[in-house]
């Protein structure tokens, strides 16, 4: 009898913790497990939908308004009745919604990744949720080292587990697709393209990374920006690159599915996070061959050895971001390929089996 998996999440966008799902569900073993994927919001145009179709794998839109959204509780216990899922797994805030519906329709195997730091992950009113729902027996899994001691500190406990994300890693080393990117793009190739793959919210900095770009490039007009991303500072971080006297360098590419060609374009990978989980990104970046300038927070550490296969600046330390990406554009070469040997340990099938043993493991408690 096959288990039956079914990823929640708020949306189906591209981002980190949306990518990982996607691959859970497409990557499970069809022989042991069945999956299927619910999105509490309406579809957007260029997310992951398409991929699961093509897998065959069944997708729920919820049709969630903004702010809390009573009819989702109804409507996601509906879509439990119908699959019977052994195992429903949630992301960042929908434990909120996931909880009262497992409850409503007798699912009874919950696993919540938690994909940033816990003090970071979810508001006040969804630790409380949290904590309900780990006290009555959800699995909590972390997705490195300093998302569990950060869950420790929060929720007075250990998580289940500690599964790091995982990646195609080959998928990211395409460096035939430099040049042809470049001249398709309008960058010539002594260009030095800075690329940053991040939403355009208050975590990622956005306006910070500006800022140390500004600094770091001076008036050099071979230095550019290129932000692949949206989000709600989109606006503000336009306005910053004028205010800097870069808005002719920051190239705002928007939301891609190009990554892999995007980052063979690319010189160095720049990520100022004010705070982090164990992100995809970078590991994307390192896989490309890609030097990698970040701040040390969450598991970027875990992933990034400062000075050897990237360079870690404080968060919210602007001149230390950006003297290292000055120093990262004289070690590009060295950096990037320290990374690239270092991302071989990234594979997505260790992540895949390991949920696949938590979730057998879920699925037997609640039979």
């Amino acid at each position: 009898m096959k288990i039956r998996v079914v990823e929640v999440l708020a949306t189906l966008k591209r981002a980190g913790a949306e990518q990982m799902a996607v691959s859970l569900a497409c990557r499970l073993d069809p022989a042991r497990f069945e999956t299927a994927v619910v999105a509490l919001f309406d579809a957007y145009e260029g997310g992951f939908e398409g991929v699961l179709e093509e897998r065959g794998i069944p997708v729920w839109h919820l049709g969630k308004r903004p702010g809390l959204d009573p009819r989702i509780f109804s409507r996601l216990a509906g879509v439990f009745r119908r699959y019977r899922p052994d195992v429903a797994h949630t992301h960042s805030y929908v434990m909120r919604y996931a909880l009262p519906a497992a409850w409503m329709s007798g699912v009874k195997g919950l696993v919540h990744t938690v994909h940033n730091v816990a003090g970071s992950e979810v508001d006040g009113l969804g630790r409380l949720i949290h904590r309900v729902g780990f006290w009555r027996g959800a699995v909590a899994v972390a997705v490195a080292g300093e998302v569990a001691r950060s869950f420790r500190e929060v929720y007075g406990r250990e998580p289940a587990a500690v599964i790091r994300n995982g990646i195609e890693v080959d998928r990211y080393y395409q460096p035939q697709a430099r040049q042809a990117w470049r001249a398709g793009q309008g960058f010539r190739e002594d260009d030095l393209l800075v690329v940053s793959v991040a939403r355009l919210e208050e975590q990622k900095n956005p306006l910070g990374l500006i800022d140390a770009f500004a600094r770091a490039s001076g008036g050099d007009g071979r230095w550019r920006l290129l932000m692949a991303g949206d989000g709600s500072l989109r606006e503000a971080a336009r306005e910053r690159a004028r205010e800097r006297g870069v808005g002719g360098r920051v190239h705002w590419l928007g939301v891609r599915s190009d990554i892999p060609e995007l980052l063979a374009a690319g010189d160095i990978f720049a990520l100022a996070s004010h705070w982090e989980g164990y992100p995809m990104a970078v590991m994307e970046a390192m896989a490309a061959g890609l030097p990698v300038v970040a701040t040390a927070v969450g598991g970027v550490p875990e992933l990034v050895e400062d000075g050897v296969s990237g360079l870690l600046a404080p968060a919210g330390d602007g001149e230390a971001l950006a003297a290292a990406l000055a120093e990262a554009a004289r070690r590009r070469r060295e950096l990037g390929e320290a990374g690239r040997r270092r991302a071989a340990r990234f594979g997505v099938d260790e992540m895949v089996a390991s949920y696949a043993r938590l979730f057998e493991r879920v699925a037997g408690g609640g039979r």
